[in-house]
């Protein structure tokens, strides 16, 4: 579940409103009953080892198909949502992820791939595209000891990035995003990604930052469940190493990124968000919404434009948008017809037109929009509240019931969830704890 972050208090979280005011800012209406994603994980085996990962790697726990056509039926009993997203572990490990993608189709609902990408082929992903498939989430960074890049940095992984956005590509209609844990050490390299997904932004639909997050056993609380205390480093992502623990950062924040973001790109203006459950001002999923072509980012849209899509898609399908396929985010001087509502859209639209007069010839390029999202797991506050995702679109399901996806661990290993005290005759200190749910 859970771990350790340094969660700042309440004086320190408001210190970054004139960078970010949440009440500027769209928010999601996703919640319980109606989100715009489900998170289904029909293995917990992996062909990789991934530093930060919440999930057991167990080899031998593919659920038979019957069990996942249940889940899915369940998803679908319990919420609204317009995709699910297809997980673990490593879901191509599954051997009839053919099948579970068919029916998920089959139930009217996007099947979107959450992958290492390792053993995917051109013609599975063929196969997965004639069953149904809306898209595909690659989960790629520098710490997962992946075979042939193990000494490559972020930037150097652009590489294989651009080979599974090419092959995605080639394929056609499918969606591309790109998930990256953010550590410390890669914290200054987050403005590169970001400027080479806008390079590629006729090929790449999102890009999605997770701040890295460990179960750290110096944090100032003890951690409980049902009455006994518990170690937590029993769980996956328990940070036992002393020199990690030392040297790792694990409190930085969303705004953190955007702050890092903006060393590069001053004008990156996020326009929608989730809040945590105890802090109503805090950004645990953090939207950017950007317009421009290979050569050129025209602007950011703003608040409105977010609301009018979510709200518009909402009164026609009846659930609230995920993964807008190829077809519509290639669509961008469509989405310039929103400039009398929205203050974003007005200046992609004047800075386009201005682009115009001096080059013509940008008319028959094609205008794309991309989105840039920073996801924030748990935070543990001073008085050991756990600030969790207000609408989570990652929950899942355990037991038959609805779960968070990045705190599963808890329930397996003890049965419930794990409460957070703080520590008698210690004085509070600026610690928080959590864990990383990409």
């Amino acid at each position: 579940m859970t771990p350790a972050s340094r969660t700042p208090n309440t004086a320190r979280d408001r210190s970054f409103a004139p960078e970010i005011d949440h009440r500027k800012l769209y928010r999601l209406p996703w919640n319980l009953a109606d989100n715009a994603i489900s998170w289904l994980e029909p293995t917990s085996a992996c062909n990789l080892a991934c530093d930060g990962c919440y999930r057991e790697n167990v080899a031998k726990s593919h659920k038979p198909l019957d069990q996942v056509r249940e889940e899915v039926d369940t998803f679908l009993h319990l919420r609204n949502s317009d995709g699910i997203s297809v997980a673990g572990g490593d879901p191509l490990m599954h051997p009839e992820i053919v099948e579970i993608v068919r029916h998920i189709h089959d139930r009217g609902v996007k099947p979107v791939i959450n992958t290492n990408g390792g053993l995917l082929t051109r013609e599975l992903l063929h196969e997965l595209k004639m069953a149904g498939a809306a898209g595909f989430t690659f989960h790629i960074d520098s710490k997962q000891n992946r075979p042939g890049w193990k000494q490559a940095n972020e930037l150097d992984l652009n590489e294989l990035r651009l080979s599974f956005a090419d092959m995605v590509h080639a394929e056609g209609g499918l969606s591309c995003a790109f998930n990256s844990t953010v550590y410390d050490d890669t914290l200054n390299l987050v403005p590169e990604l970001v400027d080479w997904a806008g390079k590629n932004i006729d090929r790449v639909n999102v890009m999605v930052f997770i701040l890295y997050r460990a179960a750290a056993p110096q944090i100032p609380f003890d951690w409980y469940a049902g009455g006994q205390k518990v170690d937590m480093n029993q769980l996956v992502y328990g940070l036992d190493d002393e020199d990690a623990r030392a040297t790792r950062k694990i409190d930085m924040k969303a705004p953190d990124v955007v702050r890092e973001i903006r060393k590069r790109f001053p004008d990156f203006t996020p326009s929608a968000y989730l809040n945590g459950t105890e802090q109503p001002d805090s950004f645990k999923w953090l939207l950017t919404g950007r317009l421009g072509t290979k050569e050129r980012i025209y602007g950011y849209v703003g608040p409105k434009f977010m609301e009018l899509n979510q709200v518009a898609y909402h009164a026609m399908k009846g659930r609230y948008l995920a993964y807008a396929s190829p077809n519509v985010t290639s669509l961008g001087r469509s989405m310039l017809l929103f400039s009398p509502f929205d203050r974003g859209i007005r200046h992609v639209a004047g800075a386009y037109t201005k682009s115009l007069f001096t080059n013509p010839g940008r008319l028959f390029r094609g205008l794309h929009f991309q989105s840039i999202m920073i996801i924030q797991p748990v935070d543990f506050l001073e008085g050991g509240e756990q600030n969790m995702c207000d609408g989570c679109p990652d929950m899942t399901l355990h037991n038959g019931r609805l779960v968070w996806s990045c705190r599963m661990e808890e329930l397996k290993q003890f049965g419930c969830w794990v409460r957070t005290v703080p520590k008698k005759d210690e004085k509070a200190i600026e610690l928080p704890v959590v864990i990383n749910p990409s």
